[in-house]
């Protein structure tokens, strides 16, 4: 162990080991079912890695172009016009990137000046923040109301100020599984009319809504697309979260600055799993398919659990669950998490953890893309309670 003689003064003294992190080693730690951190215990089809195990044979084993490879920046803009009606240029506003968390990043890096101020949603997933406070800006929070999740726009007039460079929102949401409707997005474009605000859309569940509703993207609304970004992300869609493929949308003004960052940051991203993928999603099934795939998921979590003491709280879209357990428990929720964990096996997420104060509600975080035979587990540990 060496010793540092430099003093360190942290750009980020309140951030330390994300919860996630945390919590899967807590749940490997005492031999737990991991429902808490977000990815599937499952493969994904081997279509997908015999097209990407193709490319690599074939040589296609360099780098990429610095935006991406173009067979995939073109299934990217073929999917997004049939789902959006939106069509973006394949060579000035689609970018690939590793992962949605490097887009995000970046995105906040490249418009993000030392005081500016970023409205984010609380609770607000774990990475908005400090990549805001890395680059010295602001974060301003609105709330959403509990226990349904709801914006508050009128809430959201009152924080603009002529410091607000961006506005961060995440539909459907992580971690609450709420989604944003139309009319959401028109009170949007009407409190942005006539500013100069980027808004920075993280759309990675955008294919898993539930109940018929249809996922409202900032690329399908022309005002709001004028000044947005939109990051969507493959790990969610085909059950490889770590491939760490992504990829972002803008207009062609915002995606150079983005770029600039961009080819600084990660220059470009892996070359076979990006012509894997390109091939992978000319069967539009393999998306448009994933709502009904997880919705199936949910329920069945559910089931589970029925009789339990949890109560559920409405899940529109994403594969996470969130539950109150005032039946069960009167701890706070990151002691709760724990506990649960430790003596009841199965390890979640404490909604708390995504508030700047920790606001407690008592609500724990399921995640659901798990086999059936881990839900059931899961589910048999859970009733006892």
């Amino acid at each position: 162990m060496h010793q540092s003689s430099v003093v360190i003064d942290s750009k980020l003294p309140w951030v330390g080991t994300t919860i996630f992190t945390v919590m899967s080693k807590l749940a490997a730690d005492c031999g737990a079912i991991n429902l808490s951190q977000g990815f599937p215990d499952f493969q994904a089809e081997p279509a997908l890695f015999d097209a990407t195990w193709r490319a690599m044979r074939e040589g296609k084993n360099q780098y990429p172009p610095m935006a991406g490879v173009a067979e995939l920046r073109a299934a990217i803009a073929a999917k997004v016009a049939a789902l959006y009606g939106a069509h973006y240029d394949v060579d000035t506003e689609i970018t690939v990137t590793a992962g949605a968390t490097q887009a995000l990043f970046t995105a906040i890096a490249a418009f993000v000046r030392s005081g500016d101020e970023v409205i984010v949603f609380e609770p607000v997933y774990d990475s908005y923040v400090p990549a805001i406070e890395t680059v010295g800006g602001k974060a301003v929070y609105a709330t959403l109301r509990f226990p349904d999740y709801r914006p508050d726009w009128e809430q959201l007039r009152s924080l603009l100020s002529p410091r607000t460079r961006m506005i961060i929102i995440n539909s459907p949401h992580n971690p609450t599984g709420s989604l944003l409707e139309a009319e959401d997005l028109a009170q949007l474009a009407e409190l942005t009319r006539g500013t100069d605000i980027v808004l920075l859309s993280d759309e990675v569940y955008e294919h898993i809504v539930f109940d018929g509703a249809l996922h409202q993207s900032v690329a399908a609304h022309p005002e709001l697309a004028a000044r947005g970004l939109v990051v969507s992300s493959f790990g969610k869609t085909y059950h490889i979260t770590g491939w760490k493929v992504g990829y972002v949308l803008a207009p062609a003004a915002l995606m150079t600055e983005f770029r600039k960052v961009h080819q600084f940051n990660v220059f470009t991203v892996n070359t076979p799993c990006q012509l894997g993928i390109a091939e992978y999603m000319r069967d539009a099934s393999r998306h448009l398919g994933l709502a009904a795939f997880y919705e199936s998921r949910r329920e069945f979590f559910r089931r589970q659990l029925s009789g339990s003491r949890f109560e559920w709280l409405t899940c529109r879209g994403t594969y996470f669950q969130l539950a109150r357990y005032h039946a069960i428990s009167d701890l706070p929720d990151r002691e709760f998490a724990q506990w649960l964990t430790r003596e009841a096996g199965v390890a979640v997420i404490p909604v708390s953890v995504f508030y700047r104060d920790g606001r407690d509600d008592h609500v724990v975080r399921f995640c659901f893309a798990k086999q059936e035979a881990t839900l059931a587990a899961a589910g048999e540990k859970l009733r006892r309670l």
